[in-house]
């Protein structure tokens, strides 16, 4: 693999120089299962002509994301802001490193002053954006009916008669009304408010939700000898927006029903969150949707198990232990992943712990921030060795 890997990098920047590749992720941490995946990470140098150039590349990939290798000078900036990934791949457990030059020392040999108190905030920052991972989960996977189902303009229509307000759809279903011999006209002065009117000569002809007796019945004695207007009806398929109508000045007065609201910022969230949905669907890790399915907690385990850990390395970094990437609880850990614990309670309790992990943040002895000043000199020196050789 790590020959693979090393063409990888020669593919996507021609002439770079690898420094460092490794395995990351779950089997850094000891929390790899039977379907866990295999991801990848890395440094290189680019070459020097491009640097030169323009042909700077801040960091190379796959399409999924599984194989993720930064320039060096891109690697520095991320760890100057003590971003967890990059700070974890500094610290890979020696059976994760597939390959390494000695130029790479130069980094290793000063990585502990990378660590600052802005761990507090990086870390913890990403341990609160799995608590929102893991509830963004249950929103998409137990999502209302409603949104799952495909929804028309129509759906987002009321009637207001009197002091009561009705859903169009609804009203027109009880009442055994067809839409499409319905006619709308903007109302004056109303933002997405129009008057509803109903051919109900049309209906008498057509409407095959009633019966042939009460059509003709209700034709002969109301409406004889007029002819239908023939509205354009208030929606149509794969239509975005509802259809108005011209409404004729001798329109019986009878054919008026009320007026209708159109909540058109609804129906576009509603066409959103469907678009969203779908699109979940068609992308969701199959794993662990079933693993969440399972245990049944409607939270994503994967995302607290992950929200667990970096609770813990903040701790540790606080308390001057360093960056401790290979877990020791690890099947603590997985556990939380499976859903063996409630997982609701371990979010009022990570909650609680990322408060009083940033007391001992603002006690501790770490630097503020790490000097950019060291970092120049180091991103300079690590070039003039791999460039001379």
């Amino acid at each position: 693999m790590k020959e693979n890997l090393i063409n990888f990098i020669e593919q996507k920047s021609p002439g770079a120089i690898p420094l460092l590749i490794v395995i990351r992720g779950s089997h850094a941490y000891g929390t790899n299962i039977e379907t866990s995946d295999t991801d990848y990470s890395g440094i290189f140098v680019q070459s020097e002509d491009d640097i030169l150039g323009n042909k700077y590349i801040e960091q190379i990939n796959d399409d999924k994301n599984d194989t993720v290798i930064y320039e060096v000078r891109r690697f520095l900036e991320l760890v100057s802001k003590n971003n967890p990934t990059v700070l974890e791949l500094l610290n890979t457990p020696e059976d994760c490193i597939l390959y390494k030059d000695s130029a790479f020392d130069m980094i290793l040999e000063n990585k502990d002053r990378f660590i600052t108190k802005i761990c507090a905030n990086s870390f913890g920052g990403y341990a609160k954006m799995q608590i929102q991972k893991a509830k963004g989960q249950n929103k998409k996977q137990n999502w209302e009916k409603d949104k799952v189902t495909r929804k028309t303009p129509l759906d987002f229509c009321y009637l207001h008669k009197g002091e009561k307000s009705f859903n169009l759809s609804d009203f027109l279903e009880s009442n055994n009304m067809d839409q499409k011999f319905g006619g709308l006209s903007k109302s004056p002065h109303g933002r997405d408010v129009y008057s509803f009117f109903y051919d109900f000569i049309s209906d008498s002809y057509f409407n095959d939700k009633k019966g042939l007796l009460f059509r003709f019945l209700k034709l002969k004695t109301i409406y004889l000898n007029r002819e239908p207007i023939g509205f354009k009806g208030i929606s149509f398929e794969d239509s975005n927006d509802i259809r108005l109508s011209s409404i004729p000045f001798n329109c019986p007065k009878s054919f008026f029903i009320g007026h209708v609201s159109y909540n058109k910022d609804g129906y576009t969230q509603h066409c959103n969150d469907y678009k969203s949905y779908q699109t979940w669907l068609n992308e969701r890790n199959e794993t662990r949707w079933v693993d969440v399915k399972s245990h049944g907690q409607k939270i994503d385990g994967k995302n607290m198990m992950h929200c667990k850990r970096l609770i813990q390395m903040s701790r540790e970094i606080a308390e001057g232990k360093g960056i401790i990437v290979r877990r020791e609880n690890a099947k603590e850990l997985i556990s939380i992943r499976k859903g063996e614990i409630d997982l609701q309670t371990l979010i009022d309790s990570v909650e609680l712990e990322i408060l009083e992990i940033d007391k001992l943040f603002t006690n501790s002895k770490l630097p503020d921030s790490v000097d950019n000043n060291f970092i120049h000199e180091l991103i300079v020196k690590i070039r003039k060795q791999l460039y001379n050789k």
